[in-house]
């Protein structure tokens, strides 16, 4: 989004600000290091920039101490007990640590966590070195954010003797199952010695021993950290605890940024987040190699990486960044994850690395024939735009020639497909929204301490003024809360999807530390990306943690899984504005009965309860932590897991009848392009088996029948 006045005005601050912040620098920072600086600058910013900068007093001390610790040690193996009491008496002083640009407290925590780091490769060597005996009747509870600290190293290396055994067990079974399923293949008098199935034994050392292997290069890896690269772990402990979408980027990753923002996403495609056992794919990039894929999904959690058939190293406990690190490289070169699906089972994944194809996060469309009616749907897994240049290519002028299109071969109603949309541009929000309204506003957004700017639509033609539903989910967020929203509350649209959206409704700025000071001896000091407005709804509301809340609720595997702003750390909380001066649209008769029409149609299809007992099953299993360590239950818990898979099954294998069909212009295509027609075909077929597609149509119905506008086709008015 371009910067509006109200950033202007904050930029105009910081500049001023920086005079006498710059003319201090030179005296107060004279003798200190780089560390100090940054904190001093990012705190400032963070308190005369913010939305909604938070008090930094003793109760921000403790979540910054809490915090930091769990963000350095989230399995709790290396710190011990009394490394904790060692620690507390700084956790009512970090805020006037902050105050003050010391660092005292992240000083005494590194240095000890480099201590204990060296003390757990002696511990885990020693663990490796003797058998697990998996006949064992033991647990482990991988719950760790309830479990303490270790009182004794003797009890922190049982600590790293059940997380190995369980880290290794998954090793120990995919080896004794390679040795059964090769029994039928091995040949007697073969030399072949590679071949030759495993017996317990050997499969047992043989798992320790890349369990090993592994851990000697994850601390291979954490030796080539510096202090540095810890530091920014603290700094961004501090600015975490503002809000989750505001973060600092040190030089180097303030580079990789601005190649994302320009649309160049070389590495696997997936947006990830922190978690004790791993990294949680969060997003999935359209046209990257994880969306073309489809094996590696939203939910599911990446326990190790493995460079091109090499041992995998284990990320559990390690910092995201240096996970991701781990996780991207050169396209064409090949990364073997180890994944912990969302229905608990595990599978290692191989994918080549890549640059994005930005083609696939483009608008496209097909027609839908059911019966001898025609509809049309329109994907836009982005809001994309060149802010370079608006007029090259954006997401609301491909939208509206899709819509141009599927008018001229007879669409009678639409469908815009905003699942998984993550967001995008603003201004091509309110131009998208202008298609299908004459005028009025279509979005509010506040800054900090400012009076509320109202977005409009201000051309009054109407590109389409026939029959909408919009399909959202709980991975539609920010841009498209805003479109979503915005119609349900003109009533011009029925939304079907989540029960709620993501729950994004805040704005990021990008600000440039150098921008601020006019010279430092340290070089590039990186940049902020900082939340500086609020979305809301033309009704007044926030789209804020509560999303947009669907008029008709279907069910999917997501129902009952964490997702979302509210599961993000220090989110924003919701509120309200007063409402911007709308009319509903009325060209609808019987709205109300349309959408109870579908509720009654959804409570008693049988596809859609089989998918919320898929979602209710992956809920369970998500929420079972405690875990046995004992191979007999293992497989008997994994022989359970697979028949219920087997079970779900059927939700793929789901035919909702309609007919799916490219457009004229690209089927022209197909003759030159044989990619674009596998992937539209592939396309295709998975829409076949939508039910939420389905019940999209029979909801266009409903509402063409009560349509007041003359004609099939929706008019362009000028």
């Amino acid at each position: 989004m371009k910067r509006n006045l109200a950033y202007a005005l904050f930029v105009m601050l910081i500049a001023v600000a920086s005079c006498s912040f710059t003319n201090q620098s030179a005296e107060n920072f004279e003798n200190d290091d780089k560390d100090k600086l940054l904190l001093d600058l990012i705190t400032y910013v963070l308190e005369k920039g913010h939305y909604e900068p938070k008090t930094i007093n003793d109760d921000f001390s403790v979540s910054v101490f809490e915090d930091f610790i769990s963000v350095l040690d989230p399995t709790k193996r290396y710190f011990l007990e009394s490394d904790i009491r060692d620690f507390e008496q700084y956790k009512f002083q970090i805020d006037d640590q902050i105050k003050n640009t010391e660092i005292t407290f992240f000083n005494v925590v590194y240095e000890r966590l480099m201590e204990r780091m060296e003390g757990a490769k002696a511990v885990y060597k020693e663990v490796l070195s003797e058998p697990f005996d998996y006949a064992q009747k033991e647990t482990i509870n991988i719950e760790y954010e309830d479990l303490t600290f270790a009182d004794s190293k003797k009890d922190l290396k049982e600590r790293w003797r059940k997380q190995l055994k369980y880290a290794t067990l998954g090793t120990y079974d995919s080896k004794i199952t390679m040795g059964e399923n090769m029994k039928d293949l091995f040949k007697e008098g073969d030399d072949k010695e590679a071949e030759k199935p495993m017996t317990p034994l050997e499969a047992e050392v043989a798992s320790r021993e890349a369990t090993q292997k592994t851990l000697d290069e994850f601390f291979d890896f954490v030796n080539d950290l510096e202090r540095k690269d810890w530091f920014v772990q603290y700094i961004n402990t501090i600015v975490d605890e503002f809000d989750p979408h505001t973060f600092y980027f040190a030089p180097d990753d303030k580079e990789k940024f601005d190649m994302n923002m320009s649309g160049k996403f070389e590495g696997i495609g997936a947006r990830l987040q922190k978690k004790p056992e791993g990294a949680k794919v969060v997003e999935v990039i359209s046209g990257g190699p994880v969306w073309r894929d489809q094996r590696l999904e939203v939910g599911d959690q990446i326990l190790k990486v493995g460079q091109a058939g090499e041992a995998p190293i284990n990320i559990v406990g390690m910092r995201l960044d240096d996970a991701i690190k781990l996780i991207k490289g050169p396209q064409g070169t090949v990364v073997d994850l180890t994944v912990r699906k969302v229905d608990g089972s595990v599978a290692v994944i191989s994918l080549t690395r890549d640059v994005v194809e930005l083609e696939e996060s483009f608008a496209k469309s097909a027609n839908i024939i059911k019966g001898d009616t025609k509809f049309g749907l329109i994907n836009l897994p982005k809001f994309y735009v060149d802010f370079d240049d608006y007029s090259e290519r954006n997401a609301a002028t491909d939208v509206a020639k899709e819509v141009e299109r599927l008018k001229q071969e007879g669409a009678e109603g639409l469908i815009l497909d905003l699942r998984d949309n993550g967001g995008g541009s603003l201004k091509t929000v309110v131009e998208m929204a202008g298609l299908f309204i004459k005028d009025g506003p279509i979005v509010q957004v506040q800054s900090s301490g400012q009076v509320k700017e109202v977005y409009e639509d201000k051309d009054e033609r109407i590109q389409w003024d026939g029959p909408l539903v919009i399909l959202v989910n709980e991975l539609s967020a920010s841009a498209s809360e805003i479109l979503a929203a915005a119609m349900q509350d003109y009533k011009r649209a029925v939304v079907i999807g989540s029960k709620q959206t993501f729950g994004k409704g805040t704005v990021q700025n990008v600000l440039p530390l150098d921008n601020i000071v006019r010279s430092n001896e340290h070089g590039d000091l990186g940049a902020i990306k900082l939340t500086t407005q609020k979305f809301y709804r033309i009704n007044g509301g926030s789209t804020q943690l509560e999303g947009v809340k669907s008029d008709v609720v279907v069910p999917d595997k997501y129902s009952y899984i964490d997702l979302g702003e509210r599961d993000q750390a220090n989110p924003l909380k919701w509120d309200k504005i007063t409402a911007a001066d709308y009319r509903l649209w009325e060209g609808y008769i019987d709205y109300e009965q349309t959408v109870a029409n579908s509720k009654k149609r959804i409570a008693q299809n049988a596809q859609i309860k089989l998918i919320e007992e898929n979602a209710k099953w992956l809920k369970s299993e998500q929420d079972e932590l405690e875990i046995s360590l004992n191979y007999g239950d293992y497989k008997a818990e994994e022989a359970k897991d697979k028949e219920k898979l087997n079970y779900f099954k059927k939700l793929s294998e789901y035919d909702n009848k309609l007919s799916f069909r490219s457009l004229k212009y690209e089927e022209e295509l197909f003759t030159k392009d044989s990619v674009l027609r596998e992937k539209r075909d592939r396309w295709h077929k998975n829409l076949a088996k939508d039910v939420y597609v389905e019940e999209a149509i029979n909801v266009l119905q409903d509402l063409k029948i009560n349509n007041i506008k003359r004609g099939k086709l929706a008019s362009v008015k000028g």
